[in-house]
């Protein structure tokens, strides 16, 4: 009896193992899978390799050719209107209308116009004698106006080559911008044409740049000095 006791206690015992083992497999079986996880890894070394894309280039006037040029012509006339150098304002603003910058032409074009008509008031027919035009070109160059009364003295030379004294406000004008060659040849023709010029210019501040050239001192203290034949009005500068 004993025996057969310790054959069912084996066979319950192998029973029991065997529903276990049933059981573990049905849990495997039926426990859903666990995807697995795939990692982005970029390649590095091939992302800085590359090049980023250009920026598109901007359509438009700016990029038309001689527009930077357009652009400092154009500041350069207004500056010179605001300064009243009319004369060299025009020729700024002409060549902004010439330069094919469409947009700057039309802007140009309007201050031209204003250029034109302030250079009609200081024409040459608005004076009623040369001398009066001198007063005004003296004006300018009091001013500090130095195109402009550059261009009123020329028309006067072009009138009457022969006037001395606009050869010596030309000659006063080269000094006072440092241009000695031509400030010394007006000299020489002002005096030439009038000799009083001569003791004028020893005392003008004007040439105060050619104290120490000794071509100036030749020309205002010659060996033999002639005393002035002709008496004129010398205008200073107010």
């Amino acid at each position: 009896m004993a025996v057969r006791k310790a054959g069912r206690t084996q066979r319950a015992t192998a029973a029991r193992r065997t529903q276990k083992k049933k059981k573990v497999a049905a849990s495997v079986k039926h426990s859903p899978a666990k995807p697995n996880k795939i990692k982005d890894v970029r390649n590095l070394k091939t992302m800085s390799g590359k090049k980023p894309p250009a920026p598109p280039q901007k359509s438009g006037f700016t990029q038309e050719p001689g527009f930077a040029q357009a652009v400092q012509n154009y500041e350069a006339g207004l500056k010179a209107m605001q300064e009243h150098k009319y004369e060299r304002a025009k020729s700024l603003l002409e060549k902004v209308c010439e330069s094919g910058v469409r947009e700057l032409a039309d802007r140009a074009s309007i201050h031209l116009n204003t250029c034109m008509q302030q250079l009609g008031k200081g024409s040459s027919s608005a004076f009623k004698t040369p001398e009066e035009h001198y007063d005004f070109a003296v004006s300018l160059i009091n001013d500090g106006n130095f195109d402009d009364a550059r261009s009123h003295l020329e028309k006067i030379l072009r009138q009457n080559p022969k006037a001395d004294y606009a050869h010596y406000g030309m000659a006063a004008l080269e000094c006072l911008i440092g241009r000695i060659e031509p400030a010394l040849k007006s000299l020489n023709d002002a005096i030439r044409l009038n000799p009083a010029n001569r003791f004028q210019a020893r005392n003008d501040s004007d040439f105060d740049r050619l104290s120490d050239d000794p071509r100036f001192t030749e020309v205002l203290y010659p060996e033999t000095e002639p005393e002035p034949e002709i008496e004129t009005v010398i205008r200073k500068k107010k």
